[in-house]
């Protein structure tokens, strides 16, 4: 595969600085796409194979680490009521300004950044011409209900495993992580050993878990962080944006977890990865980004 030129820079945001990189050319005649990571509290690495994309179709592909995270602005020293939507929301409406794109553009969000996108669409930006929302809840109740479904099929030492050391507090243990291991294996990344860009992600978060742990909580199965009760299941109407939605068999945003995007969105097509969890585009990298790629070119027809 051909190289493409790629810069790398950061954006000001106010006190602080949000890390982009682009791949390809921002002047091309095809929609920009911008890729929103997970978390709350990923970084781009694990999404890093989206970059293909500009080589499949000419069209730029900007990648972002989020305040907070990776090679933006670390802020360990803030709480629970710096952590909002309306930061992250503020500071991708900075970087569209900031790249000059913000007339005309795609976004792309995995999981927790899908759900940004979402709040992103349901404002109705006149710029945003196509949205991909991958593997993400559109209320957060649901994910945890369906994280715990789940976990409640993993072998039953396991499960003990889980909740000896939940019940006592020990979740840094390394039976506890070794566990928790297991679930993620099966319903977070199913290629085993872990691709070096996902075990970067997760190596950085492990350093750094400043925003997972305020608006998530200690583990996916308890989510006691600010978007404890979050949901944008009665707004996902207002999105008038073309929405294309993808998820995995074994994701652990399942059927239930995408189920109101699928249904409220209008006229959203779905596609489903059959030999996928979480993460299609490195469990089935070729053919996601050829689906993702086609519906953008389609939306440009």
């Amino acid at each position: 595969m051909t190289a493409l030129e790629t810069v790398e820079a950061h954006a000001p945001f106010g006190a602080y600085r949000t890390w982009y990189r682009v791949t390809g050319q921002l002047d091309s005649s095809r929609l920009p796409l911008v890729v929103v990571h997970g978390g709350p509290g990923c970084t781009h690495d694990y999404v890093d194979s989206f970059k293909d994309i500009a080589t499949l179709d000419g069209r730029a592909v900007v990648h972002y680490d989020q305040v907070g995270n990776g090679n933006s602005t670390r802020l360990p020293e803030k709480g629970a009521d710096f952590w909002t939507v309306s930061l992250f929301l503020d500071e991708l409406g900075n970087l569209l300004h900031h790249l000059g794109i913000s007339e005309r553009y795609a976004l792309l969000g995995q999981s927790w950044g899908g759900m940004l996108g979402a709040e992103h669409a349901v404002r109705r930006p006149p710029g945003l011409k196509a949205l991909v929302i991958a593997n993400s809840p559109a209320s957060m109740r649901t994910w945890v209900a369906e994280a715990n479904r789940l976990r409640r099929g993993l072998p039953q030492n396991v499960q003990e495993t889980l909740q000896r050391h939940e019940d006592a507090g020990t979740i840094t243990d390394p039976a506890y992580i070794a566990a928790s291991r297991v679930f993620y294996d099966r319903h977070v990344c199913r290629v085993v050993p872990w691709p070096p860009e996902v075990a970067r992600t997760f190596a950085i978060m492990d350093e750094d878990n400043t925003v997972y742990r305020n608006m998530n909580g200690p583990t996916e199965f308890h989510v006691i962080g600010t978007l404890k009760d979050w949901t944008i299941e009665d707004r996902l109407p207002l999105i008038d944006a073309p929405t294309l939605l993808i998820s995995g068999r074994f994701d652990e945003a399942t059927a239930e977890v995408v189920r109101p995007y699928v249904e409220r969105v209008p006229g959203c097509r779905a596609v489903v990865f059959e030999n996928s969890s979480h993460m299609p585009h490195i469990e089935e990298k070729d053919r996601c980004m050829a689906v993702v790629s086609g519906f953008l070119c389609e939306i440009e027809e």
